[in-house]
């Protein structure tokens, strides 16, 4: 009678599925970071420096996605939108979610970074000449990120671990093909340890470049 596959020989034999899940967490996690520090930004211009609506629109969004659960997003995403015509793959949707939930984020954050500057470096750029996005690019801008570095490491680690919550749309991120693993192999101790490994090596990588680019543009 032959003896039954050991943990280490059923994770060899599940290696693709496994990689292909991380592969596609860490192609959501990006894009959505990618787009939501894009989006994030503008927000965080507008909450700080935009007119009196703008400043209201802006904030209206802010603070109704900040206050939206992850989940709930996605969902809407995914159903809601697929009811007036948009119809979004579950991968496009889980971007869009997680997209439209971390620039919420990073707006807020870019208005505390860009408010915690003395007004007298907008002033004293103002009187040389230089229109408001040279302002921004050659002074605000980097004082601005240096400020803002922190939070922004931890709101993308945030969006690494929110997209497990894509596997209730059928998204097949790893936390999903570890699932789906576990169901055919009854290991879940051992596969969700290992889940939880691979998502805190990616976490970590995300540490370890946040801390690079602190480390660089605090000497620039």
């Amino acid at each position: 009678m032959n003896a039954p596959p050991t943990f280490l020989e059923i994770v060899w034999l599940a290696r693709w599925p496994l990689l292909y899940g991380l592969g596609t967490t860490v192609a959501i996690s990006f894009l959505a970071i990618l787009g939501g520090t894009v989006l994030g930004t503008v927000l965080g211009l507008a909450l700080a420096y935009g007119n009196r609506i703008v400043r209201f629109l802006a904030r209206i969004y802010t603070d109704v996605i900040r206050g939206t659960p992850v989940l709930v997003l996605i969902l809407a995403s995914f159903y809601i939108l697929g009811t007036v015509g948009l119809d979004l793959s579950a991968f496009q949707a889980g971007v869009l979610a997680l997209t439209l939930f971390c620039a919420s984020h990073v707006g807020e954050i870019t208005r505390g970074a860009l408010q915690a500057i003395h007004t007298g470096q907008g002033e004293a750029a103002k009187a040389i000449g230089l229109t408001f996005g040279q302002s921004f690019r050659y002074v605000l801008g980097p004082q601005a990120l240096r400020i803002a570095l922190p939070p922004l490491i931890n709101t993308a680690a945030e969006m690494v671990k929110a997209s497990t919550l894509l596997s209730v749309i059928g998204v097949a991120e790893l936390l999903l093909r570890t699932q789906e693993v576990i169901s055919r192999a009854f290991h879940s101790l051992e596969f969700y340890l290992l889940a939880g490994l691979l998502y805190f090596i990616v976490n970590y990588a995300i540490e370890r470049f946040g801390r690079y680019v602190e480390r660089r543009v605090s000497i620039a």
